[in-house]
């Protein structure tokens, strides 16, 4: 049996915790700093699996040793967006709580796989891919599964069919600048533009985008939690199954599209050890170019990141 820990028990991280528990794949520690809050949660959660027949121990804490051993750890701890905030609004504060988690999970769990949440997403990848200093195949980030997601969600409502039918693929930046890809965008292998003309499709591609801020503007406080956390234990579920399955990731690039020392959302194979293999896919012209606009966008909030300390703090 697997352990698994989740650092951050706020909406986004209880949420992935019932998902994992009701997935059963293993105990699972549930971290915040907040005194009380991981316990109160967890004991909820310890409470319904005599209803919902997990046998797994929910442990919620605040002391980073209780994560040692780890097979996993899912970061999500950070500020959420309020409405008229970017992402990249976020960076300075989420930067630093990467940093602080990423020092204990080099400490606690050293041979974990890092699956990060917390947005900006890419550019908090490239900062938990630094400050653990574990490679790029145990570092990465949940984010255009999230978007193909949304993206197949707004398809099978236009289509009026079965969401089980469709598969989509987003790539990029998580933020303004991802990429939405019609021409792998499917229902049941069949073109998305057999099936709608093509202002229905850019209009769905609009609405990805903004898919975030819509629920952000809608909730008033707070973000989106239920399909982020489903992203991510599908993810999970990818790799403790080792079943090869491929989505698109925020990922370390050496190479891969033209892009080096950036973290980009581009197809992966996941599987026991992580990420097994970028995938490299045909693009037009024109998402190539929105793929690099998407990098550069990516890369100047990297910039922004004060990572000579800290290289020097975490180096292997």
């Amino acid at each position: 049996m697997k352990k698994l820990s989740v650092i951050g028990a706020g909406n986004v991280g209880a949420s992935t915790v019932q998902r994992l528990a009701e997935s059963k794949f293993g105990d699972i520690v549930m971290l915040d700093v907040v005194p009380g809050l991981p316990q109160g949660k967890a004991l909820d959660l310890m409470q319904a699996a005599p209803l919902m027949g997990y046998d797994v121990d929910i442990k919620g804490t605040n002391d980073y040793a209780d994560i040692e051993g780890s097979d996993i750890v899912i970061i999500t701890a950070g500020i959420a967006r309020k409405p008229g905030m970017t992402r990249d609004d976020l960076l300075n504060i989420n930067a630093k709580i990467t940093r602080d988690v990423c020092g204990n999970i080099r400490q606690y769990a050293p041979k974990s796989i890092v699956l990060t949440v917390t947005n900006p997403l890419d550019i908090i990848t490239y900062a938990a891919y630094k400050y653990t200093g574990f490679g790029k195949k145990r570092v990465f980030g949940m984010s255009g599964l999230l978007d193909s997601t949304r993206f197949a969600s707004f398809v099978a409502k236009e289509v009026g069919c079965s969401v089980k039918d469709v598969d989509a693929m987003v790539l990029g930046g998580h933020g303004d600048n991802m990429v939405p890809l019609p021409q792998y965008t499917t229902v049941s292998g069949i073109p998305v533009s057999e099936f709608l003309p093509q202002e229905t499709i850019d209009r769905l591609v609009a609405r990805t985008i903004d898919a975030g801020a819509e629920i952000v503007s809608l909730l008033k406080e707070g973000s989106a939690f239920y399909a982020p956390s489903a992203a991510i234990v599908s993810m999970v579920d990818a790799i403790i199954n080792d079943s090869g399955r491929v989505v698109p990731a925020s990922v370390y690039l050496e190479g891969e599209y033209g892009f080096s020392d950036v973290c980009l959302g581009v197809p992966v194979k996941l599987g026991k050890n992580g990420i097994e293999k970028v995938i490299e896919i045909d693009l037009t012209p024109e998402q190539m170019a929105a793929l690099s606009i998407s990098e550069k966008a990516v890369r100047s909030g990297i910039e922004k990141l004060d990572m000579g300390v800290y290289e020097k703090a975490f180096v292997v």
